[in-house]
């Protein structure tokens, strides 16, 4: 396994036919370094919590990321606090021998598959995977717009096309002239 910021890898052989539960937290070093890879001002806390039940060199990995975050506002730049409280359901699975350079057409239903390698299974980078795809991907601060607005950026209703026609209908005088 490649060095990732937060590895949690766990051997299939120590996966049995019972379920196993897991429970970890993200040191600061980790945060820190999870908080630089997402582009996140900070990432105050990181919590696991798991259950992984083995079929064979398949194993399914159910459970929840709990975080607390700071992003920078997508228009200001300022601070934007979140929590984020995700559940999963994931499947690992064996990576389907092939060309590296080989498609894989995935449908639907297998967009919760993880590929691995080798005999484990890495529950920190899906649950580091997971806190990524819960944040919103365009945070804004409560006093965007009105920082916007000061800028002289205009809203999507006012640089519209009925933003433009409204402002043609009061450069032309309003509902009350007479063509």
């Amino acid at each position: 396994m490649s060095a990732l910021e937060f590895s949690r890898p766990v051997a299939l052989d120590s996966l049995g036919g019972a379920a196993r539960q897991f429970a970890f937290e993200a040191d600061e070093a980790e945060r820190a370094a999870l908080a630089r890879r997402f582009g996140l001002l900070a990432l105050d806390a990181l919590s696991v919590e798991a259950q992984l039940a083995r079929e064979g060199r398949e194993v399914r990995a159910t459970g929840r990321v709990r975080a607390r975050s700071t992003q920078g506002c997508v228009a200001t730049g300022a601070p934007v606090p979140a929590e984020v409280d995700a559940p999963f359901d994931l499947v690992f699975q064996p990576l389907v021998e092939g060309r590296p350079d080989e498609e894989i057409e995935l449908g639907e239903a297998e967009l919760d598959i993880v590929f691995y390698e080798g005999g484990a299974i890495d529950l920190g980078e899906a649950a580091a995977q997971t806190l990524a795809l819960a944040l919103d991907p365009y945070p804004r601060a409560a006093d965007a717009d009105e920082a916007l607005r000061a800028a002289g950026v205009r809203s999507e209703e006012e640089a519209g096309p009925f933003g433009a026609l409204a402002s043609l209908k009061d450069r032309l005088g309003g509902p009350d002239r007479a063509s």
